[in-house]
Order: C-alpha cells, then structure tokens, then sequence
C-alpha cells in the first residue's frame, strides 16, 4: 500500500464513531473509544523464506518512515511515545484502558499526535504496521 492509502484508512478511521463492543473491523480491530488499524497487515504462517521476511520488514519500514512523513507534514512532529510502561503497569496489575494495553503487547513504541478529540498514533513491529484512533488518553 502506499502512503496515500494509509492516510485514507487513517480519515476514514478518524471519521468513524466507535463501537459499543470490541471486535474485527473491516481493517483491523476495534472497540469501545478506539479504531485499530493493521496498514499492512500481518505475516502469516512462518512460511515465507529468510529473503521474503527481509523484504517485507524493509518495505514495511518504508511505508512507516514514508507515512510519518505524510503525517508530520499534515501534523507537525509527533510524540514519541513508548509502551514499556503501560507494559510494566499491566504486569503490577494496574488498569490500563484500551486499546494501549493491547498496543503495549504488541508495540515498543508509537508516534502520537492529538488532533481534536482524538489521539492519532502509528506504530509498527517486525510482522505489522498499525495506526489507530482513539478518545483515550495514553498518559
């Protein structure tokens, strides 16, 4: 996918109202107060060869670092945001709300902007590259 599609899932997601209940959605996950979406989507079965999971985490790279691009110029810098405490505060049993604790799971950190209500976030790992929309906040 290119940038500009991201930036499409992101508005349209940023446009949407949030589900009394969680469940899949239509590009990812979503539930009460937040949008999850997996821009790329996962790596399947372990199936790919060694160069083919090279080339997807290079090119999800890509897509991530053009992304951020779009969004800083759209935005202006982001917060970087890291889940190594929301991580630590679910592990001391504290209430962490969603969708931050299942971020925190899959995530070491975001890029966080706040844009009218909402909170704006991108992140990606080895296997995803996932934006997500919220009313929640992360702090």
């Amino acid at each position: 996918m290119t940038a500009a599609q991201h930036l499409d899932t992101i508005d349209l997601l940023r446009s949407r109202g949030f589900p009394a209940e969680p469940g899949p959605s239509d590009v990812g996950t979503e539930g009460p107060g937040f949008h999850i979406a997996e821009l790329n989507g996962q790596v399947a079965d372990g199936a790919e060869s060694d160069a083919d999971a090279e080339t997807d985490a290079e090119q999800r790279a890509a897509e991530h670092e053009a992304l951020l691009v779009r969004l800083t110029e759209r935005w202006n810098e982001p917060d970087h945001f890291s889940l190594a405490g929301t991580g630590l505060r679910a592990d001391a049993d504290e209430d962490v709300p969603e969708p931050w604790l299942r971020l925190s799971a899959l995530l070491p950190y975001l890029h966080l902007w706040r844009i009218d209500d909402r909170w704006i976030a991108i992140g990606a790992s080895e296997t995803q590259l996932l934006a997500v929309v919220t009313e929640t906040d992360p702090f």
